[in-house]
């Protein structure tokens, strides 16, 4: 009662005033953040055009040549002169702060997407995966408890199925509805602790299908792995390389291959995370040829990097590759990969940066099954895809941020809020300088890990500058980021990109009875026993 008392006391006091008086004046507004990039050539995945961008409040309010936005006061400028002004890249595919394998990634939610800006990418999509037989809501409020108070850009939430139960399709529902959720992962990997049956994964697949949110899979044969690994380690094979034959590239062409027919069966949209190898690009493009809705994320490290790595003398150096599906050793395959890229028959760069330090693959020092999977990417991405695709001559700079940003945000649902520049889109730019280079190196880079795959490349192509929601978190060099800045997005299903087509064959292509005169013959006394 003592404690109410003193309350009300202070509420009158504070609120009080004689009457005659002249009530305080009220806050004056906070002052609007204005920003105008003079100069630039925009570019998004349709058009190039010459022309300024005036950003107020986080969304872009106009596009066009020669802007003179009035007052000049409070206006921050950039110029833009000779550089590109691309949309700011979705990272579609990452593992921050992961406990995986033993250990826990090294980039958390700050440190990740801190260096997610300094590389020109704006938004992440992570993963919330929990164990087998555990809440799929808990581990969505577990990630997003991670990510709120630290993440420097805007990030969403992909959710993985790790096991099946009635009680998980209807948290599949609540997330849909509740959290803005319209993805979810299945694995066909990691036997007894994420993998699914076919069985488990039809009808995860159904639930996607039904809810109008995209269905992920990773694509190897979880079966076939732990085969191969016990024959392995019997021959004395322990090292990261054992990591890579065990992960022979059939093993994700059959998984591929299985998930794209169970897919379509159901007339699912598919999504194959991290295609490494050649023989399951290849299923993903013969089944876009076909009409299939289905498509394929290559990664950064799959289009700058092989897995000959894993054959180094250097232990530290073979085990820093070790991701699944492994790195291809064949060292053709990065190029070839770009080539689908830069034709649409894959659609989006992703990384799947799940970084572990030295120490920490160590603990498979002894037997690759024990090397935490994972590598980086995150800062990289932008750099390497212009390096490989744009600077080689195989893609243009509109295809670039089509594979970059746009392609992610279509498939996503965050479109035209993200992945373009235009009236009424988020204020997620990057200012792109295509001539200058940088050299990529572990002692240089803005991730907590103490190894790059990347390392030595030269790209051209550089981030001058990084603006999220409109505030200038990234300029030459310097930082300008705080914790928790960024904000969680909520995706909603039924993403018109995708299910268009999907809801226009579940109108035409449904199968129809054949009508025919009732069978009036004889029929069998010995009834049919299965054999």
């Amino acid at each position: 009662m003592m404690a109410q008392g003193n309350s009300c006391r202070k509420i009158v006091f504070m609120w009080s005033f004689d009457y005659g008086q002249t009530p305080p004046p009220p806050e004056p507004p906070m002052p609007k953040q204005r920003l105008l990039i003079k100069g630039g050539r925009v570019v998004n995945d349709d058009q190039s055009v010459e022309a300024d961008v005036y950003v107020e409040e986080g969304v872009v309010q106009e596009v066009g040549p020669n802007l003179n936005p009035k007052p000049p006061n409070g206006l921050t400028v950039l110029d833009a002169t000779n550089k590109l002004v691309i949309p700011g890249g979705i990272d579609t595919h990452t593992h921050l702060q992961f406990p995986f394998m033993g250990a826990t990634s090294k980039d958390d939610f700050y440190t990740g997407t801190k260096a997610a800006v300094a590389g020109g990418t704006t938004m992440i999509i992570d993963f919330a995966i929990p164990q087998k037989g555990c809440s799929l809501i808990e581990a969505f409020n577990k990630w997003k408890s991670w990510a709120d108070p630290k993440v420097c850009c805007d990030y969403a939430l992909h959710v993985a199925v790790t096991w099946w139960s009635d009680k998980v399709k209807e948290e599949m529902k609540s997330l849909v509805q509740d959290k803005g959720v319209n993805s979810f992962k299945m694995f066909m990997a990691y036997k007894d602790l994420y993998m699914l049956c076919d069985e488990e994964l039809y009808a995860a697949l159904s639930c996607c299908k039904e809810l109008g949110t995209i269905a992920q899979v990773h694509a190897e044969n979880g079966e076939l792995i732990a085969q191969n690994t016990k024959k392995l380690l019997a021959m004395g094979i322990t090292g990261p390389e054992g990591h890579a034959l065990s992960h022979n590239e059939d093993v994700e062409a059959e998984a591929t291959h299985r998930a794209i027919t169970i897919a379509n069966t159901i007339n699912c949209p598919l999504y194959v995370v991290h295609v490494m190898s050649k023989s399951s690009a290849r299923m993903i493009t013969n089944a876009r040829n076909e009409g299939k809705v289905v498509y394929g994320e290559p990664i950064a490290a799959g289009l700058g990097t092989d897995g000959t790595n894993y054959w180094n003398e250097n232990w530290a150096h073979a085990a820093a590759h070790v991701m699944s599906p492994p790195l291809s050793p064949d060292p053709s395959t990065p190029d070839f990969l770009m080539n689908l890229l830069a034709n649409d028959d894959l659609s989006v760069v992703g990384t799947d940066n799940c970084t572990f330090d030295t120490c920490q693959k160590a603990l498979g020092k002894d037997d690759f099954t024990k090397i935490p999977n994972g590598l980086n990417g995150v800062e990289d991405r932008m750099s390497v895809v212009w390096e490989k695709g744009v600077y080689s001559g195989k893609m243009d700079e509109n295809r670039f941020v089509a594979v970059t940003s746009t392609n992610a945000a279509k498939i996503f649902n965050l479109y035209p809020k993200k992945g373009r520049i235009a009236v009424g889109s988020d204020a997620d730019i990057v200012i792109w300088d295509p001539e200058a280079t940088r050299t990529i190196s572990a002692k240089t880079h803005h991730q907590a890990n103490n190894f790059n795959v990347f390392e030595g490349m030269v790209c051209h192509g550089v981030p001058v500058a990084t603006i999220s929601r409109g505030k200038v978190v990234y300029h030459d060099g310097v930082f300008n980021v705080t914790a928790g800045q960024g904000k969680y997005v909520s995706r909603p299903p039924f993403p018109p990109y995708v299910y268009e087509r999907v809801k226009q064959r579940e109108e035409v292509c449904q199968p129809i009875p054949v009508k025919r005169e009732p069978y009036a013959g004889m029929v069998s006394a010995t009834p049919v026993t299965p054999t």
